[in-house]
């Protein structure tokens, strides 16, 4: 059974060590570095390459949301989830449009977070629908004309349906009933869109998709 590989990225040794042990008893799961500032998650994450990083967002010289720039500048396909104390919109924009997979506070449960580990991996969405659209609708900025790129010439028509589905925050399983398809091809299709766009997650690929104009804050739910 191949391990997801894991970064915790937390500055207080406490909730590291204990994050650590709650995810080191998924047989699945493998930690594979801790990183106590920005700096060294950023230096890790070159060296490890881990699958995803458990990212905190206040941290000693490099926060969580610059080190996020940075790693997925380098390694886009990394899924970043960032385990924060702070649950205000700015950070939650900020996280976004970094590139984080999603977000979860600290107060959330062992179970809550092992579960978003599985669903990021899996293409699955992490922030709450109406959290997600409040956001998008700040971070959504007219399409200059020069940089208008059709969809279609990227995606292709079963993955943009894919995709408008997601952004309505369907499920893997509900998307594939709509669509008559398998669960496995639903997350198929979903590699193949964040591969396409060089993001790493449901999220990030709505993003963008709303950005090119692609899709439409009313399709939101």
């Amino acid at each position: 059974m191949e391990k997801v590989r894991i970064l915790l990225a937390e500055d207080h040794k406490v909730v590291r060590e204990g994050t650590r042990r709650l995810l080191e008893s998924q047989a699945d799961f493998e930690v594979v570095g801790e990183a106590s500032d920005g700096i060294e998650a950023v230096e890790l994450a070159k060296k490890l390459r881990p699958a995803i990083i458990i990212m905190d967002v206040s941290m000693p010289r490099l926060n969580g949301i610059e080190a996020t720039k940075q790693v997925k500048a380098i390694y886009p396909n990394t899924a970043i989830l960032v385990l924060t104390g702070y649950d205000d919109d700015e950070y939650v924009f900020a996280l976004l449009e970094a590139g984080a997979a999603g977000y979860l506070l600290k107060e959330s449960s062992g179970d809550e977070l092992i579960d978003a580990i599985r669903q990021v991996m899996t293409g699955e969405p992490v922030l709450h629908p109406r959290i997600m659209k409040k956001v998008l609708n700040r971070l959504r900025s007219p399409v200059e004309e020069q940089t208008v790129q059709k969809a279609g010439d990227v995606l292709s028509d079963r993955e943009m349906e894919v995709l408008r589905l997601a952004a309505k925050g369907m499920s893997n399983m509900e998307i594939a009933d709509s669509l008559t398809l398998s669960v496995r091809t639903v997350q198929t299709h979903l590699r193949s869109i964040f591969n396409k766009l060089g993001v790493g997650s449901r999220s990030e690929a709505i993003v963008y998709g709303l950005k090119k104009g692609w899709l439409t804050l009313e399709e939101l739910p």
